[in-house]
């Protein structure tokens, strides 16, 4: 679970978004966080939490924490255990998508086109905030349009009940007590009221989604009227927002997320992933290229990324691409993020093709594929069915073992490989 989940607000929402379909539905978040849980598909109500009890608990806690008594009374008082909540965070679904899949879901036509759409709507709003805290306004909106298809889909789940279901609900109630807590602190400041605070089942709240505790830390007040206000139909607060929030964690002014890139024949895969950085001038030495010709910008601290392997599209990776992680780690995420991005600034589609008779590993297809790596010697760093830099620097001693290209790709046809 992230602790930022940013999502913006505003009254374009409604009448900018007139052609929403599915495409345009905030983009399924690539799951890489934490293993599912295999749960039942249904709660029964005998295992439902009893709020009243596990409140009682709780209050000395808070209050502990500074949470004035009166606070915590009205924000529990009309709260209530909701039994749904608990069947989706049980029941989480392992995200199973290729990239290509995502990336026709989150840079789809239409979520281009809203966002060309919205960006042009709070023009003179994005470029205030991009000079403000030097974060590019076609990432801001990006952002927005995958979190909440540009306030389209904002959650209307009262964030408070929320909370305390899956506070009292028990799997991760040390986290979910402290963002409970977090969103008291809100109340508290006279931002929102019980009732409008209101957001995802998992309590990501507004238009860009920001976990309560990323909200104290990062949300401001862009409008001056006194109110952080990310859950409105002005979305500039939560804008503003998550350029702060991408500014915290390190944004550089001036440089690029990252961009495709066109490889040379003969390129050495084995030196891709993150954890391999040149800069951008050895690169270029190595015959690596932007998509039409021209040098990469320059930098010293460049990855080159295949996420589907030598047959799929490459990417260099610059420092903000880190950044971006912070809203989600998975690299489905900020290669939607930047790709859509430059799509809304005008820029084109992915050139490079895809395997795409290839499916995505299941879960268990992962922890399987780790022990096998671990079984003939190449050390996975665990088995937890995360495909991190210590499994693909996995996958690419075991393929440089078996005369393949080290790639880092392991598709279900080279797990089968794997099992002889």
């Amino acid at each position: 679970m992230r602790l930022f989940l940013p999502l913006i607000a505003v009254a374009l929402a409604c009448q900018a978004q007139a052609q929403v379909d599915r495409s345009d539905r905030p983009a399924m978040r690539p799951a890489v966080t934490q293993s599912p849980a295999p749960p039942p598909a249904q709660v029964p109500v005998a295992n439902l939490p009893d709020l009243q009890a596990w409140a009682a608990g709780f209050r000395p806690r808070a209050l502990a924490e500074g949470i004035p008594p009166e606070i915590f009374d009205r924000a529990l008082a009309s709260a209530e255990i909701l039994p749904d909540v608990v069947r989706r965070d049980r029941n989480q679904s392992e995200f199973t998508k290729t990239l290509w899949d995502y990336l026709e879901t989150a840079v789809s036509p239409l979520r281009v086109q809203n966002g060309r759409t919205s960006l042009a709507r709070h023009r003179d709003t994005l470029e205030a905030i991009e000079a403000r805290y030097g974060v590019p306004k076609e990432i801001v909106v990006a952002v927005w349009g995958l979190e909440s298809a540009y306030g389209t889909f904002r959650g209307e789940t009262r964030t408070i009940s929320a909370l305390a279901t899956l506070a009292a609900e028990g799997r991760r109630a040390r986290f979910f007590e402290a963002q409970l807590i977090a969103a008291m602190r809100i109340l508290a400041a006279g931002d929102v009221d019980p009732n409008g605070m209101r957001g995802s089942w998992a309590g990501a709240m507004g238009h860009t989604q920001f976990m309560p505790t990323s909200y104290l830390e990062h949300a401001v007040d862009f409008t001056g009227d006194g109110r952080r206000n990310i859950w409105g139909d002005d979305p500039t607060d939560a804008l503003a927002s998550t350029a702060n929030y991408l500014r915290a964690f390190g944004w550089r002014s001036g440089e690029p997320w990252g961009m495709e890139v066109r490889l040379p024949d003969g390129f050495d895969f084995s030196v891709t992933g993150e954890q391999i950085t040149k800069p951008a001038a050895e690169w270029a030495r190595m015959g690596v290229t932007r998509m039409d010709g021209s040098a990469l910008p320059a930098n010293d601290r460049v990855s080159i990324l295949v996420p589907a392997g030598a047959q799929g599209a490459a990417f260099a990776r610059y420092p903000n691409f880190a950044v971006i992680e912070r809203y989600n780690p998975a690299d489905a995420y900020v290669i939607g993020v930047g790709h859509l991005a430059d799509r809304i600034a005008g820029g084109p589609a992915i050139a490079g093709d895809w395997p795409r008779g290839d499916r995505a590993l299941t879960f268990a297809e992962r922890q399987e594929m780790q022990r096998l790596l671990a079984r003939e010697g190449f050390d996975p760093g665990g088995v937890d069915g995360r495909v991190g830099p210590l499994t693909l620097a996995a996958i690419r001693a075991w393929q440089s073992a078996e005369g393949m290209t080290p790639d880092g790709y392991l598709p279900p046809r080279m797990l089968d490989r794997l099992r002889r």
